[in-house]
C-alpha cells in the first residue's frame, strides 16, 4: 500500500489471544485483514489482488501473462513454502513464542529453518542471475512477499548475507525504497534489531 501511496491506519492484533471481535472479522484468526469502504478483506494475496485492481498504478503485476503468472507463483512461494520451512521455524520459535507466552524455542525447528533458508537463498540467487528482480526485470508483488519475510528474519539476524551477493543487492534495493522506511523504523519491544537491519547500504 505504501508503494502505491495509499494511506492506511495500522492496527496491531495479537492473534494468539483469539479475540471474538477479531474472529468476527476473519474466522481464520489470521492477519492481515483490511477494512475498506465497509468491506472486510482477508488473506494477503486476496487483499493485494483487490488493491491492484482498484489502484493499478504503480503496477505490481506485469501485463505479460507469463510474467504475471511467475510473479504470482513466487509470491505464493514465499507466503507458503518459505513461510513453512523458514519463517515458522526461525521467527516463530525465537520471537512469536516469547511474545505470545506459548512455550520455549524448539532447537530442532530452529536448526531446520537455518538449513532450509540456505536452499531458498540459493534459489533466489539463481533467479537473480537472469533477472533484475525476482519474477522479471521490474519490481512485482513477488519481491514484496519475499522482502516481508526477509525483513523479519534480518531483524533477528537470521540471514547469512555473505551467501549471495545478488540476494544482498536485491534486498538493499528493496530497503532503499521510500515505502520500506516505516518498516525499518519498527522496533519490537524486548528484541534488539540486528546491526544492519535499518542500514540501507549494508
Amino acid at each position: 500500500m505504501a508503494e502505491k501511496k495509499l494511506e492506511v491506519d495500522l492496527i496491531e492484533e495479537p492473534v494468539w489471544e483469539k479475540r471474538l471481535e477479531f474472529l468476527k472479522l476473519n474466522a481464520a484468526g489470521k492477519v492481515p485483514v483490511l477494512s475498506l469502504d465497509g468491506q472486510i478483506f482477508s488473506e494477503s494475496n486476496s487483499i493485494f489482488e483487490y488493491l491492484e485492481e482498484i489502484h493499478p498504478t504503480p503496477a505490481l503485476l506485469p501485463s505479460d501473462a507469463l510474467k504475471k503468472a511467475e510473479a504470482r507463483r513466487l509470491s505464493l512461494w514465499f507466503d507458503d513454502k518459505f513461510h513453512k520451512e523458514v519463517t515458522s521455524n526461525l521467527l516463530y520459535e525465537r520471537v512469536y513464542k516469547k511474545i505470545s507466552k506459548t512455550g520455549h524455542p524448539d532447537s530442532e525447528s530452529i536448526k531446520a529453518g537455518a538449513k532450509k533458508i540456505k536452499f531458498h537463498i540459493d534459489y533466489m540467487d539463481w533467479l537473480l542471475e537472469k533477472r533484475r528482480w525476482l519474477a522479471c526485470d521490474y519490481l512485482t508483488i513477488a519481491d514484496f512477499s519475499a522482502a516481508a519475510h526477509f525483513s523479519c528474519l534480518d531483524y533477528i539476524n537470521d540471514i547469512d548475507w555473505e551467501r549471495s551477493n545478488l540476494v544482498k543487492e536485491w534486498y538493499a534495493k528493496i530497503k532503499s525504497r521510500p515505502c520500506f522506511r516505516s518498516i525499518l523504523a519498527d522496533v519490537l519491544p524486548g528484541f534488539i534489531p540486528s546491526q544492519q537491519y535499518a542500514e540501507l547500504d549494508f
